[in-house]
């Protein structure tokens, strides 16, 4: 049976946990910077918590945004509290290795033990139960935690000790940023052609092209609906932190820093808040620049012959 859980974070992705879990027969606590957003849980099963330090869980999910975010809430009050039960901590959020490492040498003195799960799905994924979820844990925490991360995701690997699973995170975050990015300018390729979009993903989704990354955006790169899912600030957080983890291991990675810049522009253009599907946007206005300059070199031509 699994152990006692607690969920720390109730947004998008921590809501839709802390339900399947419950749905799960899961003991469950939960707690939420923002007591309203928690209360309602009590009704579906969970005990509400109203400070970090009244969690008494074995396993402790952290889906808080990041690793910094989560220590501004680790008060001497909380680990004290947290060291007379020696939980497992585990950070669901996607961000780097280091930070991962860091926090579990700093847990350690108080009996705390860390492993790291970041999640590959999105919020859809995440109601369905139909995560992909990779691990960085010790081999007997993982024996502790992989019950819990059942009741969350299909697919749940360990690939090694805490960091290992923010790093294979941030290479799954490469590929999702690097197929949105072609995706979107294979669309406004075809659209300066005036080839319809919608006939386009058609060919891409019966052949070779076709893609997990395809189906779950396709719709919003069609319809235009760049609505909250991943958001392209989050993006630009993750395709960072890879960039940070391939010089710390001396990796060769131009097209991560490629990307990179790709979502630093969308961002600096005031879209960061948008669906990273919102990447469409910023070839369909590059493709609309170049029209413009060469537009403009014709006429120049024009006026001078």
């Amino acid at each position: 049976m699994a152990s006692t859980t607690a969920v720390l974070g109730l947004g998008p992705m921590g809501a839709p946990i802390a339900r399947n879990l419950v749905r799960a027969g899961i003991p469950l606590q939960v707690w939420n910077r923002t007591r309203e957003i928690a209360r309602p849980f009590a009704d579906e099963g969970a005990e509400v918590r109203d400070g970090l330090a009244r969690i008494d869980a074995a396993v402790i999910l952290s889906v808080l945004p990041d690793v910094p975010h989560l220590r501004g809430n680790l008060t001497e009050e909380v680990l004290e509290a947290w060291s007379r039960v020696r939980p497992l901590l585990v950070i669901m959020s996607t961000t780097s290795p280091a930070q991962v490492e860091e926090l579990a040498s700093d847990l350690a003195p108080w009996g705390i033990r860390v492993a790291d799960a970041p999640m590959s799905g999105g919020d859809r994924g995440a109601r369905e139960a139909t995560l992909s979820l990779m691990v960085g844990a010790e081999e007997s925490d993982f024996v502790e935690l992989e019950p819990v991360l059942r009741a969350l995701g299909r697919t749940v690997v360990r690939f090694g000790g805490p960091g290992t699973g923010s790093l294979v995170k941030l290479a799954n975050q490469v590929v999702v940023a690097g197929t949105l990015s072609a995706i979107g300018e294979a669309i406004a390729l075809a659209e300066r052609a005036e080839v319809d979009p919608r006939l386009l993903m058609e060919v891409f989704e019966g052949g070779l092209a076709s893609s997990a990354v395809l189906s779950l955006k396709k719709e919003k790169l069609l319809d235009g609906d760049y609505s909250l899912g991943g958001s392209a600030a989050n993006q630009l957080k993750d395709l960072v932190y890879a960039s940070d983890a391939a010089e710390r291991l001396e990796a060769h990675a131009p097209l991560t820093r490629m990307l990179q810049g790709v979502f630093d522009e969308i961002v600096q253009s005031g879209d960061g808040e948008q669906d990273h599907s919102v990447v469409l946007e910023h070839f369909r206005r590059g493709a609309g620049r170049r029209g413009e300059t060469a537009a403009a070199s014709e006429d120049e031509e024009n006026h001078g012959g």
